[in-house]
């Protein structure tokens, strides 16, 4: 799992973006991007499924984890995961987003696929374990 963080504007959301269409040229299997809004619908390869969190009132960390859980559940052939501003999407709240990090790794060594995550936030207030996947 890779952790992209850092303030608004450093190229989080574009480097994703290359990822993501870099991904669908490459896999054999579907590529999936959450986003919170749709800032992403024309930038990304129309072989992704992009998926609008607020589309399913999606608002906080566990939330979150539930819906990538039902997302990879229902779709075996998942190879590539993409959350960008997962940490809007969790209200900011870090400490329940360490543990979204956290379950959400035991959910990608399980099931094999790669996840790439964007998060805003200043380097220097990462916690931990996010900077166990920087």
């Amino acid at each position: 799992m890779k952790l992209i963080i850092g303030q608004s504007g450093t190229g989080k959301t574009k480097a994703m973006t290359k990822m993501v269409n870099d991904a669908v040229d490459t896999t054999n299997g579907s590529v999936v991007c959450i986003e919170k809004d749709n800032k992403l619908r024309y930038q990304l390869k129309y072989q992704c499924r992009l998926i609008e969190v607020d589309d399913y009132m999606i608002s906080d960390a566990q939330s979150l984890f539930g819906f990538a859980c039902g997302i990879i559940a229902s779709d075996h052939d998942i190879t590539d995961l993409f959350i960008d501003s997962a940490l809007k999407i969790c209200r900011g709240d870090l400490e329940a987003f360490d543990k979204f990090l956290l379950e959400l790794e035991q959910l990608e060594k399980k099931y094999g696929f790669k996840c790439v995550i964007t998060s805003t936030i200043d380097p220097s207030e990462a916690t931990e374990t996010m900077k166990r996947f920087i």
